[in-house]
């Protein structure tokens, strides 16, 4: 979303790192941009494990869904960087969205987009082996927080290995083997703190 036409009506608001944004089944009043930092999207399965449904950078938005359906929150949401937002209450936003057809055009895409990703997670998850599911959270780190660099896509400050765990659906050793795997196939590379994908397509049609 344009943050500038959103800074028109929204709060700033600064989260620590680990700091909790909202939480899940709680009422909703408000939507979340994020100007800077990074947050996951989160849901606990009924074991109580943490299941990753996103991770969301600069730009990206969340809470949408219980302002526009009036319903408690489908998620919680956790900084995973030193963050800041704007929050931006119903009443604000609904009015965003009839004075500025543009941004709810951008909704709309961005809610399709994720309905498109979510499908392909689900696919992912009960259809590939593990190589097949490391790649995929590897790709969608890459479609959501990525960067192209000369030709190579940069994933900056990598989630840890735990969170890949969760979002894959497997253990930290199994994250770790084919991050390594990866490696060797000339696929990736890890400098300085990123997870570089050396080509893109190449790596994508490789996996999925």
């Amino acid at each position: 979303m344009d943050l500038e036409t959103i800074g028109k009506v929204g709060v700033r608001k600064k989260y620590k790192k680990g700091s909790i944004i909202l939480l899940e089944e709680e009422a909703g009043a408000a939507l979340f941009v994020i100007v800077s930092g990074k947050v996951k999207i989160v849901r606990m399965d009924d074991d109580g494990r943490e299941v990753i449904l996103s991770i969301l950078g600069e730009s990206d938005f969340f809470g949408e869904m219980a302002i526009l359906d009036g319903l408690a929150r489908s998620a919680s949401v956790v900084a995973i960087t030193k963050s800041e937002l704007f929050m931006i209450h119903r009443r604000d936003f609904l009015k965003l969205l009839h004075d500025f057809p543009s941004v709810a055009i951008a909704l709309l895409k961005e809610l399709t987009m994720r309905l498109r990703k979510a499908d392909a997670q689900i696919k992912s998850l009960s259809l590939k082996d593990a190589a097949g599911r490391v790649a995929n959270v590897v790709l969608q780190l890459a479609d959501d927080i990525g960067k192209i660099r000369k030709g190579r896509v940069e994933i900056d400050e990598l989630p840890l290995q735990q969170d890949l765990a969760n979002m894959a659906g497997t253990s930290r050793e199994t994250i770790s083997r084919m991050i390594h795997a990866f490696i060797r196939e000339g696929h990736l590379e890890i400098e300085r703190g990123k997870l570089i994908i050396n080509d893109y397509e190449k790596f994508k049609s490789r996996y999925l």
